[in-house]
């Protein structure tokens, strides 16, 4: 089974050398571009307890991906805290913010051509995107 199923096809025709030019430009080797690629999503923000610490997180995994073999991609989607705004016109977005984080992994993931994901969430808010 083919591994790079899906970001073989911006790094394996000619025809994509735009693509893996912007892969080079960002520190792969040629080496890389024929390696699976994982995009990694997290909720990580600063401005929530639930969420501070994902950035480490972010690394230790990105670390892992890297070891064995495949090529990890980090990128941020939003995260709202109904722990913050709790009380006030702020706590009804919490609900929606869920359909925006899969939303927009799923638009990172299919226009990055991404092989896999890893989404790390931090609060329960945030959750059940990943379950969609």
């Amino acid at each position: 089974m083919k591994l790079n199923k899906y970001s073989g096809r911006i790094t394996e025709p000619k025809s994509q050398g735009a693509s893996q030019a912007m892969l080079l430009g960002v520190g792969l080797s040629e080496e890389d571009l024929s390696k699976p690629q994982v995009g990694i999503s997290s909720v990580w923000y600063e401005g929530n307890t639930c969420n501070m610490h994902l950035l480490n997180l972010f690394e230790a995994v990105k670390e892992g991906v890297r070891q064995v073999g495949l090529v990890p991609f980090r990128f941020n989607t939003i995260g709202v805290s109904d722990g913050i705004s709790m009380g006030t016109r702020g706590m009804s977005f919490s609900l929606q913010s869920r359909d925006l984080i899969a939303d927009s992994i799923e638009t990172v993931m299919s226009a990055q051509w991404y092989d896999a994901n890893i989404s790390i969430p931090g609060c329960d808010k945030n959750v059940s995107f990943k379950l969609h």
